[in-house]
């Protein structure tokens, strides 16, 4: 299966992480050759990628907000969960992982895996079914980041019970009176958290298979933070609580 990745730093990302296979390139004729272009032009030759002068009618039919550039490649690499759980060990780090129940805006789950590449996290996991995966449009929003994480696609509810068994804590990220503020709630240890959807938050299985609930205090007039913010601000609570001044 093959699909357009478009923008200078989703193209550049791709073929950085080489784990996709690329068929060819498409350079808007007339570009100026700067910034991430060359850097582009190099991988490009590099992995003996084909590149290819394309008129601007023909870039805006592939996809919006292309700044000239567009990468032909194979579809996203998921990984198997036993390949996440190796992370942790290989990087002498306690387990840190992100799942996301259910997410349905490509936006959300772009901003995530931004957060979630920027504070280390070892992998990701996605329901099988009713969300959102790492389409071109969410590799765009994630400004390429999606690239260098582990995603995988599991049944929540039985990765969660096979996490647990393995000493992770799993902590749903919620709104409800159960839930317990930063402060209450450790963060530094083997880690598993959970962010649900953006209208019904966690499914009832996977909220009643979280060990905890946590909550993230507001001082103002709305009722919840967007599930993209709220998961960010989470994933910099556990970095912070895992002592982020170590960070390389």
């Amino acid at each position: 299966m093959k699909e357009w990745i478009v923008g200078r730093n989703p193209v550049y990302e791709v073929l950085r992480a080489r784990r996709r296979h690329g068929f060819r390139i498409l350079l808007s004729e007339g570009i100026q050759e700067k910034g991430r272009i060359p850097e582009i032009i190099q991988l490009s030759a590099s992995r003996k990628i084909p590149l290819e002068r394309a008129s601007r009618q023909r870039l805006d039919a592939i996809g919006n907000n292309h700044q000239g550039v567009a990468l032909e490649c194979s579809a996203y690499p998921y990984c198997a969960v036993p390949d996440i759980l190796e992370q942790p060990g290989h990087k002498g780090e306690p387990p840190f992982i992100l799942i996301l129940d259910a997410l349905q805006d490509p936006q959300n789950l772009g901003t995530l895996l931004r957060s979630a590449e920027a504070t280390g996290i070892h992998g990701i996991l996605l329901p099988l079914r009713h969300t959102v995966t790492v389409t071109p449009a969410v590799v765009s929003a994630s400004s390429g980041a999606s690239e260098h994480l582990l995603i995988a696609q599991a049944n929540l509810a039985q990765t969660i019970a096979s996490l647990k068994e393995a000493g992770l804590w799993v902590i749903g990220l919620d709104a409800g009176p159960q839930a317990l503020p930063p402060g209450q709630v450790r963060l530094d240890g083997p880690l598993a958290l959970v962010v649900g959807s953006e209208g019904q938050g966690m499914r009832s299985l996977v909220r009643t298979s979280c060990d905890v609930l946590l909550r993230l205090p507001m001082r103002g007039q709305i009722e919840s933070l967007n599930a993209a913010v709220a998961g960010s601000i989470a994933l910099y609570l556990a970095w912070q609580a895992r002592d982020y001044s170590k960070a390389p």
